[in-house]
């Protein structure tokens, strides 16, 4: 049995993952006009990387890792970092920020269906409620911040983004299922280092350096957050989630990250307010909360008690 204060750390470290990454869009936006999105990507994870090193080094965790577990972490490294940022990279040349928005709430479908074949988690009505209240709110989040309605059409983008909500999900779940004897923060070191290493032919193609002493210092800021807290903790964080809880409830944290996103655009962007989003917004804690139901209890509980 798992203690309730570790489910509900672990439950925290979901939540500022999502955070993170639903920034993260804004700030790719303020500095996708002088860097190019591969090039982008790139520094991301190289500085990412290097920030994770720093916290081992100076926390003295040991970095030598046993050879039998190489081959694991090259995996991840390649499923978590190379292909599904390539493929997000490429779908969002072709596919409006809705679609996008919208596509990426299969994630957390196709985790749960893996979860039930390969974790053997339950899959239960409550599941399958909180889930559609879910979607609902983030169609209704997507669609009203953008302007656009949802548009279906099976282009290569729209075929892009759902490999890359399924590749996620696999990733989710081979994090879970390896039981990687190591620290999340070490492991999700060597998988930006992997990544980083694996993307690194980008920029030197497309001479991404070139466009660096042109980032004034708020872009410079963006690009820094991007790959600290968004590339670094993020990953590191969603592993932390995923020692704890069952992947197909740390998934189901995914779904606020439009709203992390709506919520950053106001303050940051000075978007308008809309009311419908933010009801969609509503309806997506809702949702989560109805399959996380058994967290939500017990912290009302706890707090009622005191």
């Amino acid at each position: 049995m798992i203690p309730f204060r570790a489910k509900l750390t672990a439950s925290f470290y979901a939540l500022l993952s999502i955070s993170f990454w639903g920034v993260s869009f804004v700030s790719a936006k303020a500095v996708l006009g002088k860097l190019d999105p591969y090039s982008l990507l790139v520094l991301r994870f190289g500085l990412g990387a290097l920030f994770l090193l720093m916290i081992l080094l100076l926390n003295r965790y040991r970095l030598r890792i046993s050879i039998a577990y190489i081959p694991h972490l090259v995996v991840l490294g390649i499923l978590g970092v190379f292909v599904h940022q390539l493929l997000q990279a490429t779908a969002l040349l072709t596919i409006n920020a809705s679609s996008a928005g919208w596509l990426i709430s299969f994630s957390p479908i196709f985790t749960v269906i893996l979860s039930v074949l390969f974790l053997h988690e339950k899959m239960d009505v409550k599941k399958a409620i909180g889930m559609v209240v879910a979607i609902t709110g983030v169609f209704i989040v997507t669609t009203t911040r953008s302007g656009h309605s949802f548009e279906f059409a099976m282009n290569i983008g729209f075929i892009l983004m759902i490999l890359s909500t399924l590749n996620w999900a696999v990733y989710s779940i081979l994090l879970k299922r390896l039981h990687i004897p190591y620290p999340a923060l070490l492991v999700t070191f060597y998988m930006s280092l992997i990544g980083f290493v694996l993307t690194l032919p980008f920029i030197i193609r497309n001479r991404g350096w070139e466009s660096l002493p042109l980032l004034t210092q708020t872009e410079w800021a963006h690009l820094l957050f991007l790959a600290i807290f968004v590339s670094g903790i993020g990953y590191w964080y969603w592993g932390k989630a995923l020692e704890v809880l069952d992947a197909s409830k740390v998934s189901m944290f995914l779904y606020l990250e439009p709203l992390a996103t709506l919520i950053a655009a106001i303050f940051l962007l000075h978007e308008k307010f809309i009311l419908i989003s933010a009801i969609g917004g509503i309806i997506i804690i809702i949702g989560v909360a109805i399959v996380n139901g058994g967290l939500a209890s017990l912290l009302a509980r706890t707090l009622l008690r005191k």
